[in-house]
């Protein structure tokens, strides 16, 4: 499923034009995105929460050559999903 296909399942559950429910879609991710952006915690009860965790400097290996190159420090995005998903999700 992607952008479109979730904006038009919401289109037709909700009676909403697909231009409206694509503009909603698009809002809800740019919304999370940019409170992750700043490093808050999103909790959506009965779905999961989005959290920031920060991954360290470390040296790593170019598969080809073998040479030893440093992998920067960065933040990621990761989900943990609530128990009703995952209920949801294992029957």
């Amino acid at each position: 499923m992607n952008n479109s296909d979730l904006a038009d399942k919401l289109a037709g559950d909700n009676g909403l034009t697909k231009a409206d429910a694509r503009k909603l879609v698009d809002g809800v991710f740019s919304a999370i995105a940019d409170a992750a952006a700043s490093g808050d915690e999103i909790s959506l009860n009965g779905f999961g929460k989005f959290k920031v965790k920060a991954t360290p400097a470390r040296e790593g290996r170019n598969p080809s050559t073998g040479a030893t190159i440093q992998i920067a420090a960065a933040k990621k995005l990761t989900f943990a999903p609530a128990k009703a998903v995952k209920d949801k999700l294992n029957g």
